[in-house]
């Protein structure tokens, strides 16, 4: 599991030293694709072949989660860390997430998220809330929401759709955090 938050730069090639905590876990190497906020998602091998499963279960017919599966694999890149402890971002990559010098390394779980900024730069709702991707169905259609999932029952929260981040609905946890879907 990936935890921790570490601040380091790209260089003006666009090499980028991976943490030695996090390089133990990932392997000599793994897959960076586009994430959900602006960010990077890096994923260890074994771990992108399991998203990959989930990404190519999605029903075909549904074009959102055509739009899905593609954000995720059309920016995918195998990544090898040099003797430095050094990947190469593409500049595809870069570019989609505003990547410049100073950028953090966020552990979240079952993969790392690359932020442009420093540690100190991180708006406070980064640093403590819980971040989940969660399903909500609606009258019209089933989407994929981003929720800022809150400690506990009775806070509101802000569901952002996955596809359309203008989207805003404001909302009550009436249940508890453990709740499941039917």
């Amino acid at each position: 599991m990936f935890i921790g938050e570490y601040s380091h730069t790209i260089d003006a090639k666009g090499r980028l030293i991976v943490p030695s905590k996090f390089r133990e876990q990932l392997g000599d190497e793994f897959v960076v694709t586009k994430g959900l906020d602006g960010c990077l998602f890096v994923y260890e091998n074994s771990e992108w072949k399991s998203f990959e499963e989930k990404l190519h279960a999605l029903p075909l017919t549904n074009a959102n989660a055509r739009k899905f599966s593609r954000f995720f694999l059309a920016g995918a890149c195998a990544c090898e860390v040099d003797r430095q402890g050094r990947i190469l971002i593409p500049s595809v990559l870069r570019g989609f997430a505003h990547l410049e010098k100073d950028v953090v390394l966020v552990g979240v779980g079952s993969r790392i998220e690359i932020i442009p900024g420093s540690v100190n730069e991180l708006p406070a709702s980064d640093r403590n809330t819980i971040r989940a991707v969660i399903p909500i169905y609606s009258i019209f259609e089933p989407s994929i929401y981003e929720a800022i999932v809150a400690k506990n029952v009775g806070t509101s929260i802000d569901l952002v759709t996955t596809f359309e981040h203008s989207q805003r609905l404001r909302v009550k946890i009436i249940a508890s955090p453990t709740y499941r879907l039917p």
